[in-house]
C-alpha cells in the first residue's frame, strides 16, 4: 500500500516517489514470494479448522503446491510421481 501510494504522490509531482514506490512494490513481492515459500502464505486449496490459525504454517509448500506460479518460479512444481496431500474440503 505505501508503495502504491508513494508511486502516485511521485505521478503528481514528487518525481522521487515514483522510484521509492516502485521499489517498495517490488520488495513487497519479493516479501510475499519469501513467506509463501517459507508455508507462511495460504495454500491454492482450502483448509481445515486446525490449519486456518495465523501460526499454521502450510508444510506442503516444501514439495510445492500443484497449480502455483510462485512454486513453480521457486522450482518447486510438484513431480507427476510424487504423492500430493489431497485438498481438505
Amino acid at each position: 500500500m505505501l508503495g502504491a501510494v508513494a508511486a502516485g504522490v511521485g505521478v503528481v509531482g514528487w518525481r522521487p516517489g515514483i522510484w521509492l514506490g516502485l521499489a517498495l512494490l517490488v520488495v513487497a513481492v519479493l516479501a510475499t514470494w519469501v513467506l509463501h515459500l517459507a508455508g507462511w502464505g495460504k495454500p491454492p486449496t482450502p483448509r481445515s479448522l486446525d490449519l486456518r490459525g495465523f501460526s499454521a504454517r502450510d508444510l506442503s509448500a516444501r514439495a510445492g503446491h500443484a497449480d502455483c506460479i510462485g512454486c513453480r518460479l521457486a522450482g518447486r512444481s510438484p513431480t507427476s510421481g510424487a504423492p500430493r496431500p489431497a485438498p481438505v474440503r
